[in-house]
């Protein structure tokens, strides 16, 4: 390999080093409109009655919105691919509110100052409706979210189940009868927010056709427009959507959130329409991760081996269920495709609260189930006194094995089946383990108030969604000689632009500077599915290099027709014939421009799997437990993952180290908050606390090479697998210093004192019982002797009065 495999600079950097105008803001127009949302404030209630005189009287308010402008049509916000798996539960603007947070109305100004000044103007009269917050009572309440009929693909709406998963393979029940030992245990995981750095921004206007054009910050471009045209019932061909570079996605941008508002704005006043969430807009009406209780039961054999899995899992959707259904399949799926074991099953629930609705976050449900099978792992290998890699050594699935639970458990649907080709587990763990110093840290004796102790976690994704993820690309040659690459996948930051350009450039083995990125932008570029589930390099990558073959092909075609010769090589941008003769692709090209052999040389492929290779993750976290105030210091994260062949090493190093502050986060201080009324309370980074260049471990980022055949070049995916293991390595590792097992996230120093004080109760309670045992034991003596002696002297008085 010359570029695949080799560190690249970025086909963007320079643009984003220069601060060039990217990103979706990135413009100046004229006449523009400022949008802003009235959002409600209560978690339930009815709209009685909504004025919007005054505010439209104000000087400067174009327009206006409320759901009286609007038939009733429901729809789901979740960019996912038709048909939408989530509950169709959803308007662009209801008369009923479901959480606070919800939205209200939307006022369009000539500035924000004058747009905030009139929502103030609305009347709104409210009839409050009785709510649930309550994820665990969601089901047996009298409260219903969604009694409305009309709306599809809820699962049970008087029971607020928005989705509901039941599989099995093989006999669960009697795979844990026959085990030798049998553990269960649960875990729960909070809502946590996505918090990228730029956040939800649209902007949207009529081109000179009068075509809706909406440039947007989002990971789904061509589903932000046929959700779009569907809820505003105007033609697809009536609109295009521009994705510009992202200021971070991390799956909250994979939601239709403000471009259907920003386009009726536009579509009502004929302007142009801008409209950007305030970062506390983003935590009380984006999406976040979905709060779930996960529990598994393991059953295994006397040799150790797993013998039954059962998966219950209990999801909290919020008030909607955009991708209620498919991160809890998620869930499953992928924590249930590590360990192989002949009986598994699943039953999961969704439940509507009025809490804000969650949706896709990196890892996609996959964080949540990791965090309870890893923690349950290391609980059953310290109850049975094995090393925890041991436990875990004699249960992965091995090269050649099928993973039975992706053949009846896919996303939203059955899935197809998955024989392991590739796996580094093994090696993951290898490397991690000497990266860590796991035998001599692990042996270290922990004496005064700082413990010491070293977690590990090993994990399981996925690389794209088998038989759903499509991705698309075309190139055309130019007289230079270089190529314009137009790709349908979304760039988030991660640099895919640049790892398609790579795949590319080594087909056509020409450097990579001519290789000439376009993409997103659903006029220009072909279909993609969007930038999710880890798809991107596995799915669009194998789309280019199947596109780039063809161009390969065309070149030799066009080159052997040129020299007047019958065979010839490709090689470095040279076709040669067996003579000597030679041709430039530069000559190629503008030969094929303009004599007898006239031919745009271009060629288009599109690529869907019904594979879906997992990529494998071993992480060790080495951290310390002041056990006198419970707080936790995180010294060191090994990260060391499968992704077959890397890309581009540099770019998935820094998807590695952009991963693991997030689930740093989420194991040890992010969370939302939210009162008795359902009203977030931390809603800016001075109270919701995510990991900061200060807060940082030592980040160790490793990668094992395996070579995927089904991936381009051998590539799986690297985007999601890093942020799955640190969170349960730190528990465990936190356990291991002090003795204080957290089953909840994140781990508080709160939570570390309570356990400690819990586990010093129990000691004593034990001591307590063994002084009493012994007591007892004591007073048997006691009592043995006096008998004796009692006995003694009855036997002597006998012997004297016989004797005499």
């Amino acid at each position: 390999m010359k570029i695949v495999g080799r560190k690249t600079a970025r086909v963007d950097g320079l643009a984003l080093a220069k601060g060039k105008a990217v990103f979706a803001d990135d413009i100046s127009q004229k006449d523009i409109l400022y949008a802003k949302f009235l959002f409600s404030p209560l978690a339930h209630a009815k709209i009685k009655s909504i004025n919007i005189k005054q505010a439209l009287a104000l000087k400067g308010v174009a327009a206006i919105l409320t759901f009286k402008d609007f038939p009733v049509k429901y729809y789901t916000t979740a960019g996912q691919g038709y048909p939408e798996p989530s509950p169709k539960d959803y308007r662009i603007f209801d008369d009923k509110v479901r959480y606070v947070g919800d939205r209200v109305a939307v006022a369009a100004a000539e500035s924000l100052e004058i747009a905030e000044a009139a929502l103030k103007l609305i009347k709104v009269e409210y009839e409050k409706l009785p709510a649930n917050f309550d994820l665990e009572k969601a089901m047996d309440s009298k409260v219903v979210l969604h009694p409305e009929k009309g709306k599809t693909f809820i699962f049970n709406a008087r029971k607020n189940i928005s989705a509901n998963i039941e599989a099995e393979v093989g006999n669960v029940e009697k795979g844990l009868a026959d085990s030798k030992y049998v553990f269960t245990q649960r875990y729960f995981t909070p809502y946590v927010q996505q918090a990228a750095i730029e956040p939800h921004i649209t902007r949207t206007w009529l081109d000179e056709n009068d075509r809706l054009i909406i440039r947007t910050a989002t990971q789904v471009p061509f589903h932000v427009r046929r959700i779009v045209a569907d809820v505003l019932d105007i033609p697809v061909r009536k609109i295009r959507v521009i994705k510009p570079r992202l200021g971070g996605g991390f799956g909250g941008k994979q939601e239709i959130l403000n471009e259907e508002v920003c386009a009726a704005l536009t579509l009502k006043t004929g302007r142009p329409v801008r409209l950007e969430f305030t970062r506390e807009e983003e935590f009380i009406a984006a999406r976040s991760r979905h709060a779930q209780f996960v529990e598994f039961t393991l059953g295994l054999d006397e040799d150790l081996k797993i013998r039954a899995i059962d998966l219950k899992i209990l999801q909290n959707s919020g008030a909607y269920g955009p991708h209620a259904l498919t991160v809890m399949s998620v869930t499953a799926s992928k924590s249930l495709a590590l360990y192989k074991s002949p009986n598994v099953r699943i039953r999961a629930d969704s439940v509507y609260t009025n809490l804000p609705p969650a949706g896709a976050y990196r890892g996609y449900g996959a964080p949540q189930g990791f965090f309870a099978l890893e923690s349950l792992m290391d609980e059953i290998a310290h109850e049975l006194g094995l090393d925890p890699l041991e436990l875990r050594l004699k249960n992965y699935y091995k090269k050649g094995d099928k993973i039975a639970i992706a053949e009846v458990l896919g996303e939203g649907r059955e899935g197809y089946p998955v024989i392991l080709k590739t796996t580094g587990i093994r090696q993951c763990i290898k490397t991690g383990r000497k990266l860590i110093d796991w035998p001599n840290v692990q042996n270290s004796k922990n004496q005064g108030s700082i413990r010491r102790g070293l977690g590990v976690a090993t994990v399981a994704q996925g690389s794209g969604i088998a038989g759903i993820d499509m991705g698309s690309a075309s190139i055309k040659m130019n007289e230079d000689g270089s190529f314009n690459l137009h790709v349908g996948a979304a760039d988030l930051g991660t640099g895919s632009d640049t790892a398609l350009a790579q795949i590319a450039a080594e087909v056509l083995e020409v450097p990579i500077h001519k290789i000439i990125v376009y993409s997103a932008d659903t006029d220009h570029t072909p279909f993609d599915t969007g930038a999710y589930a880890s798809s991107t390099t596995y799915i669009s990558g194998n789309a280019v290099k199947k596109a780039a073959l063809k161009i390969r092909k065309i070149i030799l075609e066009q080159g052997v027709k040129i020299l007047g010769i019958e065979k010839a090589g490709l090689k470095n941008g040279l076709v040669t014939g067996a003579d000597g003769k030679s041709i430039t692709y530069a000559e190629i090209c503008t030969k094929s421009f303009y004599t007898d052999f006239q031919l745009q040389i271009q060629a288009s492929a599109s690529h869907l799997s019904y594979d879906s290779p997992p990529p494998y993750n071993a992480t060790f976290a080495d951290v310390s437990v002041d056990i006198e105030t419970g707080f936790v210091t995180v010294h060191k994260i090994v990260s060391v993952s499968d992704g077959g062949r890397i890309i581009n090493p540099q770019m998935a190093e820094g998807q590695a180290e952009g991963a693991i502050p997030q689930s740093l986060g989420f194991a040890l201080s992010e969370f939302m908050v939210f009162d008795k009324f359902g009203r977030i309370i931390n809603r800016d980074f001075e109270n919701y606390h995510i990991f900061t260049a200060i807060d940082m471990p030592e980040i160790i980022v490793k990668f094992v090479h395996t070579n995927e055949p089904s991936g381009p070049f051998g590539a799986k995916a690297v985007a999601e697998i890093p942020i799955i293991g640190p969170a349960p390595a730190i528990a465990n590792a936190i356990f291991k210093a002090c003795g204080a097992r957290i089953r909840e996230l994140p781990i508080t120093p709160e939570k570390i004192l309570k356990e400690l004080r819990r586990n010093q109760k129990k000691k004593s309670e034990a001591r307590s019982q063994i002084s009493e045992v012994r007591g007892k034991k004591k007073s048997i003596v006691r009592s043995k002797k006096l008998v004796e002696e009692f006995f003694l002297s009855i036997r002597c008085t006998l012997m004297t009065f016989v004797n005499s």
